[in-house]
């Protein structure tokens, strides 16, 4: 594909929605160039997403494909913003929705998507209608419908001649589980059953891929210098391939908005292996996008911030227009303390790559569902960064051997090929910890030696007991700790068993029940196989211990796997005592000669309690308000050399520093509140 790689992604962006409903009078009347830009100076912004098309499929520019916005007071608002952005050299990305246009399914209900599951954004449980017509919803469009890839084609073409833009953003791309006569043909002629869901989403896959495919080819024959990025709300795990038609990655995950903030870490660590540049997505709204009214707190504002110059990450904060057109100087005083720190910062930013140490095989990737989330990725992730373990996350193109150890969670089957390769990663000095039924062949056999055999059943009591010995852990504790989820039955061949499972009584039935949850485990009962192995560099776990974590938070859990990292990966590049909610990584600089080490410090706790959805579900709320200050932190780094100097990227004082016996350099910094950036210069 003709692209031509442009200038790297600026790092202090935002992304404008204007999504306005033809309903409200008056549109862009109180904007203001001169206000516009200078709010967004203030503020320390140098690039902003503006809107060419909404989801309400108005546009905000004289088109001659789509149709003007019919209350739009200034005929080119768009024109006007890009005109004063380009004077004041802040750059001017340009959004188009796709599959939300309310005005093209109004006009064109046979491209409608038709959801299996009748299921629409925004939609209400008790709308009986045909395709939620009496619903305040966003009627999907289906882009297996050449008509409608040619119309959003034409008009990003218009839009590209139009205006000396860096790029487009085309939003919406979603996988709508459709079942339109489009899509059936489709399934029927490729051999898909469209009852079934896996083929459904193989489908919507391949339409998007088409339209994707089908764009970038136009745009960059057209445009070669022009960025293009498709969103659809997560960055899948899909390989690298997933990403050949576009030019950079933006990871949406707006942690108040439903993704957590343990999304965006092992998104980050994903993305950083693909070799692109890419942002991430927070948002100044309270919950997430299309909120008026709601502020985050600028404390979390600048924390976001801070993680994501850390994990290697642009930054980009959500902000939404008023119908008016007037810039809310509110949400931008709350962004301006964050992309301060982040502009003082840009030199010790730029060609940085974390040292990371271990990787996690993506059980997304392995076991694709479509969704954004996947537990066992996110529990590992969750593990490593509560550990201050840094850590990339690998589809199957990753490199095993960069890293000095590989985890497999939960969920990843081996096939010969990738039986082969973990062997050699191992017969290389490499280390491996899987868990449950990871490492397993399609005959459900173990493919590599982790010195043990799989019996014919799981365990079978639910829950069941783990003791371990303070060799594993010293955190163990010396009776039997309940594991709530199913284990695998497993006996040494060779292996050391670092701990045993154990039954209770009996499960929990109308037969035989005790207390309120679970029977006790029984102290006289013989061991029913092992739980922790460890074998020649290759651990095993027996149970699906990641999602386990995820879902409870057990720290025994998280001790488990600290015990083997301790044992597997001794003397790690970074080592600090920042409490578990704290997070740190180590960046190298190779041109510059130097690392930083990012610490920071900002817990989140749940705060919103029964955040309702349009359908009647709740959710929690993680926020984060009010970032204490903590001190002395206390943290040491590995290094290739002995530093010349060490000194706080922020305010360029020197950090004493002292050098161990083994060649570690430890520092102690007084005070740390928010964020702190430690250079290790000529290290």
């Amino acid at each position: 594909m003709p692209k031509i790689t442009n200038k790297p992604l600026r790092y202090r962006q935002i992304h404008l929605d204007f999504h306005t409903s033809e309903h409200i009078p008056g549109i862009g009347a109180d904007f203001d160039p001169h206000a516009f830009v200078s709010t967004l100076k203030a503020a320390h912004v140098d690039s902003i997403t503006i809107f060419a098309k909404c989801h309400h499929g108005w546009s905000y520019y004289p088109t001659k494909v789509g149709k003007p916005h019919p209350q739009l007071a200034r005929p080119d608002l768009l024109g006007d913003m890009v005109k004063a952005l380009a004077a004041a050299d802040i750059d001017s990305p340009i959004y188009i929705s796709v599959q939300w246009d309310e005005l093209t399914a109004r006009e064109h209900p046979e491209w409608r998507a038709m959801s299996a599951s009748n299921r629409y954004h925004h939609d209400r449980p008790a709308d009986p209608s045909a395709g939620k017509q009496l619903s305040p919803a966003w009627h999907t469009l289906c882009l297996n419908h050449a008509g409608l890839r040619h119309y959003i084609l034409d008009q990003a073409r218009e839009v590209a001649e139009s205006y000396p833009t860096q790029g487009l953003f085309f939003d919406i791309i979603l996988t709508p589980d459709c079942v339109c006569p489009a899509c059936i043909e489709r399934m029927q002629c490729n051999g898909l059953d469209p009852e079934n869901p896996a083929d459904r989403l193989k489908n919507d896959e391949a339409v998007n891929e088409q339209f994707r495919r089908e764009t970038s080819e136009a745009l960059f024959e057209e445009f070669p210098n022009l960025r293009v990025f498709y969103n659809c709300g997560h960055i899948h795990k899909h390989g690298p391939e997933r990403f050949a038609t576009y030019s950079h990655l933006e990871l949406e995950s707006l942690p108040t908005g439903g993704w957590g903030y343990d999304h965006f870490p092992s998104s980050a660590r994903y993305a950083a292996t693909l070799g692109m540049d890419f942002l991430a997505h927070t948002g100044k709204f309270h919950t997430s996008w299309g909120e008026f009214g709601g502020f985050k707190h600028p404390d979390a504002l600048e924390y976001e911030c801070a993680q994501m110059i850390a994990l290697g990450s642009k930054c980009l904060v959500g902000d939404q227009l008023h119908p008016n057109g007037a810039i809310n100087p509110d949400t931008y005083a709350s962004i301006a303390p964050a992309y301060n720190r982040v502009e003082k910062l840009e030199p010790f930013l730029e060609g940085a790559k974390q040292v990371s140490e271990i990787a996690i095989l993506s059980a997304e990737h392995m076991n694709p569902s479509g969704a954004r989330n996947h537990p066992s990725d996110d529990g590992a992730a969750q593990v490593l960064q509560e550990l201050k373990r840094p850590f990339d996350v690998l589809d199957l193109s990753g490199r095993f051997e960069q890293y000095r150890l590989l985890i497999l969670p939960d969920e990843i089957p081996v096939d010969a090929a990738l039986a082969a390769r973990l062997r050699s990663y191992l017969a290389g000095g490499g280390r491996i910890i899987a868990s449950w039924h990871s490492g397993l062949d399609e005959d459900g056999r173990f493919a590599i030696d982790f010195g043990i055999e799989r019996g014919p059943a799981p365990v079978a009591f639910r829950p069941s007991y783990v003791k371990a010995g303070k060799d594993l852990d010293p955190s163990m504790p010396e009776t039997a700790f309940v594991f709530y989820e199913e284990a695998e039955t497993v006996r040494s061949v060779g292996a050391t068993v670092l701990a045993g499972i154990f039954p209770s009584y009996f499960n929990r039935s109308y037969k035989h029940f005790c207390s309120h949850q679970h029977a006790p485990d029984d102290p006289d009962a013989d061991m029913l196989g092992a739980a922790v192995t460890v074998n020649k560099g290759a651990a095993y776990i027996a149970y699906p211990i990641f999602r386990l974590y995820r879902a409870m938070g057990q720290p025994l859990y998280k001790y488990v796997v600290r015990g083997l990292l301790d044992r597997l990966v001794p003397n790690p590049a970074m080592v600090t005592d920042l409490p578990s909610s704290g997070r740190a990584t180590l960046t190298r600089q190779i041109e510059h000669d130097r690392h930083i080490l990012h610490l920071l410090y900002g817990p989140p706790q749940i705060r919103g309690k029964d955040v309702r959805g349009d359908d009647g579900s709740t959710r929690i709320m993680e926020m984060i308000e009010d970032i204490p200050a903590i001190g002395p932190v206390k943290a040491t780094v590995r290094l290739p050399a002995m530093p010349k100097r060490v000194f706080d990227a922020m305010t360029g004082e020197d950090v004493a520093w002292n050098a161990g016996d083994d060649g570690a350099i430890s520092i102690t910094l007084p005070r740390l509140r928010i964020h702190s950036a430690v250079v290790f210069e000529g290290g």
